[in-house]
């Protein structure tokens, strides 16, 4: 009679045990370490995270749809994504104005490096914006159940797939060093507001500039001034973002708060 053999497998190399519930702690310090660990190897220091829609479409895009619904049902949602539209090339042009400018501060390390969502919408802009500028830009996807969510435009090696959504947003604060915030759904305002409410009790100890842009869809979409006038935050809490409509001043404003308080330069001029 032939002794019959065991198959014996190291923990780590275990499928069914990594994949358990048991095991979740593990996979959530991978989603630390592993992201960790590319981050030091490209010497990528700190971001500037750019977050809005996925929805929102490039211009080309915008202008195929207004051709193809003309006068047909589909012809106001055609032109609603037309106008939504000029986010979409803000966000290119502002990240590359962006990583040029941030391209000449240091040749070892990375300094404010674009990071999105690495998804469609706002998300590729930025990150085509910072490849137009011939920069590395982080890409930081989740998987949840739609269809293919990431963009050809983040740079390959800096291109993560988290699981948990809470491990992809402390990669979006923990680098931060600046936030320009474009129009989103419930996504852009969950990540809006958890920011907020880190700056807002002082447990993001560090400067962070926020940006709003596009006045017109904030103040409809989110009334900060009837918040403090009902008494849920204080009225020096609305001037935690800086509002605007003009890739200038956004440019400027972001380029003078990380100078002045990320590279310790008061008064620095652009």
């Amino acid at each position: 009679m032939s002794e019959r053999k065991h198959t014996r497998s190291k923990a780590y190399q275990h499928p069914g045990f990594l994949n358990s519930k048991d095991a979740r702690p593990l996979r959530i310090l991978s989603e630390y370490l592993e992201p960790k660990s590319r981050f030091d190897h490209y010497k990528v220091d700190d971001t500037v995270v750019f977050m809005g829609s996925a929805r929102i479409k490039p211009r080309e895009a915008a202008e195929e749809m207004v051709r193809a619904a003309k006068a047909g049902p589909d012809r106001e949602r055609a032109q609603m994504a037309l106008k939504m539209s000029a986010y979409y090339e803000a966000a290119r042009e502002l990240a590359f104005r962006v990583t040029n400018w941030s391209k000449e501060l240091d040749h070892e390390e990375r300094r404010f490096v674009v990071c999105t969502g690495g998804g469609p919408g706002i998300m590729e802009a930025a990150n085509r914006g910072a490849a137009d500028a011939k920069g590395m830009n982080v890409g930081l996807t989740i998987s949840i159940p739609v269809e293919e969510f990431d963009n050809p435009y983040v740079t390959r090696e800096l291109a993560f797939h988290f699981h948990y959504f809470f491990m992809r947003k402390f990669w979006f604060a923990y680098l931060a060093k600046a936030v320009i915030v474009f129009p989103g759904g419930y996504g852009t305002l969950d990540e809006l507001f958890e920011l907020l409410t880190l700056v807002q009790t002082r447990k993001m100890r560090k400067p962070l500039p926020i940006v709003l842009f596009g006045t017109e869809y904030w103040r409809e979409v989110i009334n900060f001034d009837a918040l403090a006038r009902h008494g849920t935050i204080d009225p020096r809490d609305i001037e935690l973002v800086h509002r605007t409509d003009s890739v200038d001043d956004a440019y400027e404003w972001v380029v003078r708060q990380l100078a002045e308080k990320a590279l310790g330069q008061p008064g620095a001029t652009l």
